[in-house]
């Protein structure tokens, strides 16, 4: 993880970032302190100022180094005003460099590094022609002062605005990477809380799905199989040709609900068994071809040692027929003569004596080879037999073959007709293949629910189903009357999940759904599934 501007600014005293920065600043600071106080001494003595003056002066404007970091333009203009006096060397270049490497402007940079370049240049030249002056023996050419005073100019004044120019650009662009990494990390840390929310919302929607699903296989089947039980306990002892045939109707419903149950089961395994067969069968065919590599060199190596297996053969076949009497005596004389034929095809002179043992042991290992391809067949075999029974149920699109569809609303509504209820079916229209299967699906689950709600809730209601097949959507409404006068209640439990389940269903195909009481004291639900979004 990166560091923050916060935690890099932090634990320097005053202005200073970091303690080694402020350390440092007052290690220059004496240094530069001590160097003007040296060189103020023999500007006292020409000036005819008192030496203790010109010493401190000195090392004051020297000192002046410690707050370069704070105000870089004040110390280059003490340095500046320092040339004079001959001092102030060293503040100049490291006042020079500090301003070139800070955030001030390159046009101040330029103007303050030209003041103290033509200081220099000045100086310079009054003291070279001073020295010529003084001395007759030295009498150089008229392009030797100005030559020397433009290049000690040029030597104190550009290299340090060059090298500070070259730390600053450094300095500013190490600090735009860690500002765009700072970013990155933001970015990539949103990312993730994202991608965390969107594995959550994933999560909590394959959980509803598979509670929606099991809520709508279970709920109606045992809400039948609660109206029969009831209907059986009712008649058991007046009627038992009808407590019987209620019996067997529990019974169907029951296996029903089991067959539904391990349909979806199997549907919602079928994703991990298609991934593990898959897995399977790459690592099948990657230990075939070594195999095959193997078994192939060893063929190559045990076809030079025909000879010694012809009398492995021979000896074989000579103790198969030495001892025919019994069978004990059959297997005795066959690991006899085994032990005598490879012990004969060890003997060999030459060569082909030092190479008859590598030459079994290939031979060997070319049929466990072959020995394992053969098991691991078996073991695929019996993996492939196995899912046979999970995707007995599924089609080739990965659907249940035996999904829910609209031709079975007879069967749904013939199963509340037999449990007591009067159920009215219409249907207009014909899909003609049109309709996709989870348009079907959905369609025959919210007739499903509709019509065990009017069984827990409506005991006795008559009930109408209508549906319509138009262009491109399929209509439902399913309405009943209210519950019976004197009907007595199944006394089935309500979650409250069945109309949420069907409205999550309608509108996640892009459908309209709409349910509430009638102005009769019933309840109708109605649901509109269009086929673009299936």
């Amino acid at each position: 993880m990166t560091e923050t501007g916060e935690n890099r600014t932090r634990g320097g005293p005053w202005w200073w970032e970091r303690p080694r920065s402020a350390v440092l600043d007052i290690a220059l600071g004496a240094a530069s302190a001590a160097e003007c106080a040296l060189q103020g001494q023999g500007f006292a003595r020409e000036a005819g100022v008192p030496g203790v003056l010109a010493i401190v002066l000195g090392a004051l404007a020297g000192a002046t180094l410690v707050l370069r970091r704070r105000w870089p333009i004040a110390v280059v203009l003490v340095a500046i005003a320092v040339i004079p006096a001959e001092m102030g060397t060293f503040l100049g270049v490291v006042g020079l460099y500090t301003l070139a490497a800070t955030e001030v402007p390159r046009r101040i940079t330029g103007l303050l590094a030209s003041m103290a370049a033509v200081g220099m240049l000045v100086i310079t030249t009054f003291r070279l022609e001073q020295s010529i002056g003084q001395d007759p023996d030295f009498n150089p050419s008229a392009w030797f002062v100005p030559l020397v005073s433009v290049l000690m100019s040029i030597g104190v004044t550009a290299p340090p605005v060059l090298l500070g120019l070259y730390v600053g650009a450094r300095r500013r662009l190490v600090e735009s990477l860690r500002e765009r990494a700072d970013g990155l990390e933001r970015e990539l840390s949103l990312l993730a809380d994202r991608a965390e929310e969107r594995a959550e919302w994933a999560r909590n929607e394959e959980r509803t799905r598979i509670a929606r699903e099991m809520h709508d296989v279970v709920a109606h089947r045992v809400s039948l199989m609660v109206v029969h039980a009831a209907a059986l306990q009712a008649v058991a002892l007046k009627d038992p040709e009808k407590a019987a045939k209620n019996a067997a109707l529990v019974g169907d419903m029951g296996r029903q609900a089991l067959n539904e149950l391990r349909t979806m089961l199997g549907v919602l395994r079928s994703g991990e068994a298609e991934k593990a067969d898959k897995a399977e069968k790459k690592a099948g065919e990657a230990e075939q071809a070594e195999q095959a590599e193997q078994r192939e060199q060893g063929a190559e190596r045990v076809a030079g040692s025909e000879p010694a297996g012809a009398g492995l053969q021979d000896g074989s076949h000579a103790a198969s027929h030495a001892a025919p009497d019994s069978a004990s005596a059959s297997a005795s004389g066959a690991s006899a003569a085994s032990a005598g034929s490879a012990t004969a095809a060890v003997r060999p002179c030459g060569d082909d004596a030092a190479e008859a043992p590598s030459r079994l042991a290939e031979f060997a290992s070319a049929v466990a080879g072959r020995a394992s391809a053969g098991a691991a067949d078996s073991r695929k075999e019996g993996a492939r037999a196995a899912d046979e029974d999970g995707a007995a149920h599924t089609d080739r699109s990965g659907a249940p073959s035996d999904a829910p569809s609209l031709a079975q609303l007879d069967v749904l509504v013939g199963q509340s007709r037999a449990a007591g209820m009067t159920v009215e079916l219409s249907v207009e229209g014909s899909p003609d293949g049109a309709c996709p299967q989870p348009v079907q699906q959905t369609a025959y689950r919210v007739v499903q629910e509709a019509l065990t709600n009017v069984h827990k809730h409506a005991a006795g209601a008559a009930t109408r189903v209508r549906v319509a097949h138009r262009a491109a959507e399929v209509a439902l409404q399913v309405e009943n009357d209210p519950a019976a006068a004197g009907a007595a209640d199944a006394g089935l439990p309500s979650g409250g999940n069945g109309l949420v389940g069907m409205r999550e269903r309608v509108t996640a195909l892009g459908g309209g759904f709409v349910s509430g009481p009638t102005d009769a004291g019933g309840f109708r639900v109605s649901a509109i599934i269009p086929y673009a979004r299936s």
